[in-house]
């Protein structure tokens, strides 16, 4: 009878107290692994204070002695605690009180008031603890955090360390929502009519059978209602039940990549007419269907697959996944021309997959790089036995509501992939998921540089579509022998943009192509790059190439800039783009520019060459035309074919002339679009540019400055390397710099940064105070430049 008591009381309270608390400001943090850090009474005082998200890798110097090797970027590793005090008010005595962080890098231990709550090994799942039994009610309580990443090589890529995600707290009543306990489904659309359905976990802890309503509701952009239903339940003591509800929405709008269309799924939980637990989902209506004779179809419609790997790092944040910067990655992508995107090789961040809900960009959602077998000495071949039934059912349940997600990926490059335990292991990795999610089909990527090729048959028979990494060339032959194989290039080379494009749009049974990678990254230092003679050569794993800390190989750089090859592949698959043109690097004296496998040759939007005078460039003009003109100072150079059997691309040899270099398209004898780069003077000015001139005053928001140094006409200096020097004035902080350049060891945390090939970045982030935040750029010879960005608590 207590436990009644106590249960109707805190289900009054419950409006009261936010559901889910973000548990990310004012912890504690120091390197090293101390003694005793867990325990209530420990001082701490000496720590650095910070807020989440963290990562303390990036903080450091990118060094050849760090033992992440190339691999890891050369960054530093170690183990590192946080320590967060906080209040538990009496109110909440009774309630189930848990804490959810979204990732931790890795082999992270959690106590609360000195108890071990447990050791999570995997650094990209999410996962939980319930605080409840071990809380001081009305008292200081302590959580700490051990975050042990000292065993190297344990990623083939930078993984950052620490907190590196949000945290938050969830406080509910002892009837509540499971966590990640609302399953949102479209099982029927039409044009006129959607059937969604919503399948609720409701929980019961206390020690009564407990009768409950279970109220919920579809709402458009507009807040109006777009279907309901309420149900009885019955949950019995200490149990959980499943309850499905089916609603009907008429006209429904639909979640596409051009219009991604979201409701909201509101669920309540009431008991005697009072709300005691509710949620809110955003969600996409949308149907998804695949075969070999129609490809991969969305809303009943084909859709060839523009897609493009991605690591989790975000430049000079490191591995820090602010809600901002995540945002801004898929606001790069988009504007890239991508529709889609394989999250290579783990599950991202939420910030990341509701940026590409809201924004519209399919996702390939990948559990894991490694199976049983090892590919460096201490990665996730070490835990997978034991974790990754709840490493997978994490990914599944935390990820299964967005819309944006069209395919869950069980792997790359399995080391063991050509045994029979390989088909084992997949079939029961796709059972897993199958069993929780039948709406979306299952992948991996795999590959062979060997003959014997067919030997995967049986495990691609396993899943649903078959990934192909840099095989594409054996599709034709592959549906010769298995006509209903589907089949994704989930890995490709950049300069095999046309030759992939063409396969997908001109074969049913291939739904697409991602090439590696869309974005350069941290770590497997070199992959990507050009050298030139002098330089160490061959390819990224078969030497050290330090100072090279990262990958080279995406068609946008690690400060947004896109590469000329970003743009010929958007102008393939899409029409926002017809007309491009950039300038070859011409070879140095010295002998020849050379390429790597992952690399294009090193081209740029320049007309500013100087000591080439006189000597031949090639020029490279990308158009969706059928015809195009090169002029040079206003004198015809040349005219050339465009067309698809020219791969809609025409090379122009010319002398080097400083001026004005105009590229025309050219439609039936008309001249069309134009596109010019000019001769840049020398440098005069700075120019800053910000992603957004307004934040938000939450401590958390970012704001993204480009500095280019032009001349006094405003064309930017291609060649200027000066120094610069960053100041900041008011209620901001500078979170990173950077300049894309991956030979570079200026630190990523710091006021300063030289420019490469006229430009470089600094990030800005806000305070909980609101103001002014004002930028001041200075480089030497050259007048400052000041921006102001605005923080409050509107945009």
């Amino acid at each position: 009878m207590l436990t009644a008591v106590c249960f109707a009381a805190n289900a009054r309270n419950q409006e009261n107290i936010e559901r889910k608390q973000l548990f990310d400001y004012n912890w504690k943090f120091t390197l090293g692994d101390i003694q005793k850090a867990s325990a209530n009474d420990f001082d701490d005082k000496s720590w650095r204070s910070l807020d989440l998200p963290h990562d303390w890798s990036i903080e450091g110097k990118s060094d050849l002695k760090n033992p992440t090797s190339g691999a890891g970027g050369y960054f530093p590793a170690g183990i590192g605690w946080y320590r967060k005090e906080f209040n538990v008010p009496a109110a909440w005595r009774g309630k189930h009180v848990s804490v959810y962080f979204e990732g931790v890098y890795m082999n992270s231990e959690v106590f609360i008031n000195g108890k071990s709550l447990g050791i999570h090994p995997y650094g990209y799942s999410s996962f939980y603890y319930d605080l409840s039994p071990y809380l001081n009610y009305n008292k200081e309580n302590i959580l700490a955090v051990r975050v042990d990443n000292s065993r190297q090589v344990n990623c083939r890529w930078y993984s950052g360390s620490g907190i590196y995600r949000h945290v938050w707290l969830f406080v509910t009543n002892p009837v509540h929502i499971e966590q990640w306990g609302t399953v949102i489904t479209t099982t029927d659309r039409s044009t006129k009519k959607a059937t969604v359905r919503i399948k609720t976990y409701v929980k019961n802890e206390t020690s009564l059978p407990q009768s409950i309503v279970l109220s919920t509701q579809l709402t458009d952009k507009n807040a109006k209602n777009a279907g309901d239903n309420v149900i009885k339940v019955d949950v019995a003591a200490n149990n959980e039940k499943e309850v499905v509800q089916t609603l009907i929405v008429n006209n429904p709008m639909l979640w596409t990549p051009e219009t991604p269309y979201l409701y909201q799924v509101k669920v309540r939980v009431l008991k005697e007419n009072q709300v005691i637990d509710a949620t809110q989902i955003p969600f996409g209506i949308r149907t998804l269907k695949y075969s070999s004779e129609n490809g991969f179809q969305l809303n009943g419609k084909t859709v060839k697959i523009n897609g493009g790997c991605v690591h989790h790092d975000n430049g000079c944040l490191g591995a820090a996944a602010f809600d901002r910067a995540e945002e801004r990655k898929v606001e790069l992508l988009k504007s890239a021309g991508f529709n889609a995107i394989r999250t290579s090789h783990n599950p991202p961040s939420e910030a990341f997959l509701n940026a590409c809900d809201k924004l519209g960009l399919m996702v390939i959602d990948e559990s894991f790089d490694g199976w049983k077998e090892s590919k460096t000495p201490y990665d996730y071949a070490l835990f997978f036995d034991n974790w990754w039934q709840r490493d997978l059912e994490s990914m599944l349940k935390r990820d299964r509501n967005h819309p944006s997600i069209i395919i869950w990926s069980i792997g790359n490059e399995i080391i063991e992939r050509k045994t029979p335990e390989a088909v084992e292991t997949a079939k029961m990795l796709v059972d897993c998921i199958h069993k929780m999610d039948s709406t979306r089909p299952v992948t991996s990527a795999m590959t062979t540089w060997d003959k014997d090729w067919e030997i995967f048959d049986p495990l691609m028979a396993a899943q649903d579509i078959c990934g192909y990494n840099y095989q594409m060339h054996r599709a034709p032959a592959d549906h010769e022998r298995v006509p209903s194989r589907v089949i994704v290039q989930t890995e490709s080379y950049p300069k095999d943009a046309f030759y992939n494009w063409n396969m997908v749009n001109t074969h049913d049974f291939i739904i697409g192509d991602f090439v590696w990678t869309a974005m350069d990254y941290l770590g497997e230092s070199g992959i990507g790059r050009y050298y030139y003679p002098g330089e160490p050569k061959g390819e990224h794993w078969e030497t050290d190439l330090f100072p090279w800390h990262g990958a080279y190989c995406g068609d946008i750089d690690l400060i947004g800039w896109r590469k000329p090859i970003s743009h010929y592949r958007n102008l393939l698959w899409n029409n926002t783009e017809k007309l491009y043109m950039a300038v070859r690097e011409p070879n140095p004296e010295n002998g020849e520019i050379k390429e790597t496998m992952w690399s294009v040759w090193p081209t740029w939007e320049s007309w500013t060459w100087p000591g080439q005078e006189g000597k031949n460039i090639q020029v490279e003009v990308c158009s969706k035309y059928p015809l195009v003109r090169l002029y040079l100072n206003d004198k015809l150079i040349g005219e050339q074919p465009t067309t698809k059997e020219k791969e809609f691309k025409a090379t122009f040899t010319l002398p080097y002339t400083p001026g004005l270099l105009k590229a025309v398209a050219v439609e039936e004898n008309q001249e069309m679009e134009s596109t010019v780069l000019k001769t840049a003077d020398k440098p005069a000015q700075l120019r800053l540019m910000a992603d957004r001139t307004k934040i938000l005053a939450n401590g958390q928001d970012l704001s993204f400055v480009t500095v280019e140094i032009t001349d006094k006409n405003g064309v930017i200096q291609p060649n200027a390397d000066n120094r610069f020097s960053f100041q900041l004035n008011g209620l901001g902080t500078i979170a990173g710099v950077d300049n894309a350049n991956l030979k570079d060891l200026d630190p990523y945390v710091g006021t300063t940064r030289k420019a490469w090939h006229g430009r470089a970045l600094v990030v800005i982030r806000s305070t909980r105070k609101k103001g002014d935040i004002i930028l001041r750029v200075s480089s030497p010879e050259l007048p400052d430049a000041i921006i102001t960005i605005k923080s409050g608590i509107h945009l």
